[in-house]
């Protein structure tokens, strides 16, 4: 439960604050080592590498709730059927229909990055480092194998679905459900409760 934890953690410094805040929406200035760590965490997120995710985040701010908007979750019509499939797709289904952003037109200044575009093409190996890490972290502290792939599968299989779940509720509730205190063009809305765990990126009114 301690990897799971830390390692969720990670995850989502990685996601929030490296892939959103830096990365897409280049919030803040850093130095070149953190934003390798940045990057890599992102990587081990399991989420796409650094380039595609904020390549696909900026067009949703570009076309957030209408067509050409990768995910939002209100663009196939009212009735509980269309508004329940608009959840599906909102939340990974988007993920599954293979429509690829261009990220040379959404992108340009992080390929221009020669760090960051190495990153990107090894993504999965860093993906790999991140499953490896828990399971050795386990089995050092337990001495054994069963150490070994509690580690594996706690902080790196159930870890990675989980970050993945509670990234995507931005995706999905948080364009159907939540309260909107800020009047913009989208369906974004503001869920507390989701704060803590999305690292603030609930409060996806506010954001856009």
């Amino acid at each position: 439960i301690g990897l799971l934890v830390f390692m969720s953690i990670l995850s989502m410094v990685g996601i929030e604050v490296g892939f959103h805040r830096y990365f897409s929406h280049c919030a803040f200035r850093t130095n070149t080592i953190i934003r390798v760590l940045l990057a890599i965490l992102g990587c081990m997120a399991g989420e796409g590498p650094p380039v595609y995710w904020a390549a696909n985040h900026r067009r949703h701010h570009q076309y957030s709730d209408q067509p050409g908007d990768p995910h939002s979750p209100n663009l196939l019509g009212n009735g509980i059927r269309n508004r329940l499939w608009g959840l599906w797709h909102a939340h990974i289904g988007w993920i599954l229909d293979l429509e690829l952003t261009n990220t040379v037109l959404y992108g340009k200044d992080l390929l221009r990055d020669p760090i960051l575009t190495y990153i990107n093409k090894y993504y999965f190996w860093w993906l790999f480092i991140g499953l490896v890490i828990p399971a050795i972290i386990g089995g050092v502290l337990a001495n054994t194998w069963t150490g070994f792939l509690s580690g594996f599968l706690w902080g790196g299989i159930i870890r990675l679905f989980l970050a993945q779940q509670i990234t995507y509720f931005v995706n999905s509730l948080c364009h159907v459900f939540g309260s909107r205190p800020f009047r913009t063009s989208d369906r974004s809305t503001n869920i507390g409760w989701l704060a803590p765990l999305t690292f603030g990126g609930s409060w996806h009114n506010n954001h856009h």
